[in-house]
């Protein structure tokens, strides 16, 4: 990697032609992930690489003039001190919130870059095409401004509020509730039927703890499995995955951590207690993220914990 104050005039130049159409593509990018989500975004950013790409064309004219025809490849991996960025516009589907972020970091560093690079040179066209770039690219963001509010109206805004809520549900709330669910109420019977039968706290605990890890990464593998969200939209598999494994695992400890304690009677009612906080946790998610009427979320959660629980203290009494 070459240092950056060791480049030559022609050299930056050549760096700033390649930034510009690097950040081109990535805004390109960005507009054709969110059109089908988030039309209006994309179109902003659609705009916005309508800005690099007329930067780019200026450079290279300049270029031209002052060096002739051939621009050779300098890339940023070639330099010292850039960020090596995440390919967060391979990701799909997009998310808006990081999509955004990480073009406002772009625009940064690229008026950085044109601000550092005038310092350094000393051909008066050079400095001046730099100085006026490195000042677009600070009002850029004033710009994305500008096309937010012209074509993200707040009827707009509610549609694509709607449209992250819904991507939010069935990437992560939904995996994450049906882990739990899974978690909270299957390993219910194993637990309290091991308390009940061996009169000990630890065996109940260990059991617990094996049937909470062995759940989670059941659940995991089946969620990870089930599709890869392409034509689902419902998200990367290795996160929705990890996402219901730990809630299922998480659903499952909840209610056999208090088996640590030894007294059996007093871990027993503890353990109650708190599998009906895990149920009603359930029963709120449930209403609030799928619009399921509390009283029969309650119903249907505390119906599926009771046959469970039942299930449990009966094999475990006899």
């Amino acid at each position: 990697m070459k240092n950056f104050d060791d480049l030559t005039e022609r050299e930056i130049l050549a760096l700033a032609i390649t930034l510009e159409e690097e950040d081109e593509r990535v805004y390109a990018d960005f507009a054709d992930g969110l059109k089908e989500e988030y039309p209006a975004s994309a179109s902003v950013f659609a705009a916005m690489r309508q800005d690099e790409s007329g930067h780019r064309r200026r450079l290279i004219e300049l270029y031209k003039q002052k060096f002739g025809e051939h621009i050779p490849l300098i890339r940023r991996q070639d330099v010292k001190g850039f960020v090596q960025r995440p390919a967060v516009w391979l990701a799909r589907p997009l998310g808006l919130d990081r999509v955004r972020k990480n073009a406002s970091a772009m625009e940064v560093e690229t008026r950085r870059f044109y601000e550092r690079a005038s310092a350094q040179t000393s051909d008066a066209s050079i400095r001046q095409l730099l100085d006026d770039l490195a000042q677009e690219e600070r009002t850029h963001e004033d710009r994305a401004q500008e096309l937010t509010e012209e074509k993200l109206k707040p009827e707009v805004l509610e549609d694509e509020e709607r449209a992250r809520r819904r991507l939010f549900v069935l990437q992560i709330v939904q995996p994450g509730l049906e882990g739990l669910m899974d978690g909270s109420v299957s390993t219910l019977a194993p637990v309290f039927a091991a308390a009940l039968a061996t009169h000990k706290s630890y065996d109940a605990f260990l059991v617990g703890l094996a049937a909470s890890i062995g759940a989670g990464i059941s659940m995991g593998f089946a969620e990870a499995l089930s599709d890869d969200g392409s034509l689902t939209g419902r998200g990367h598999p290795f996160i929705r995955g990890l996402v219901c494994g730990g809630m299922t695992t998480l659903g499952g400890i909840g209610h056999t951590l208090p088996f640590l304690i030894p007294g059996l009677r007093t871990a027993l009612t503890i353990a109650f207690i708190v599998v009906l906080i895990e149920l009603a946790t359930i029963t709120w998610i449930r209403h609030r993220y799928m619009d399921t009427p509390t009283w029969s979320a309650a119903f249907q959660v505390m119906l599926g914990g009771a046959l469970v629980f039942a299930t449990g203290i009966l094999i475990g009494s006899s």
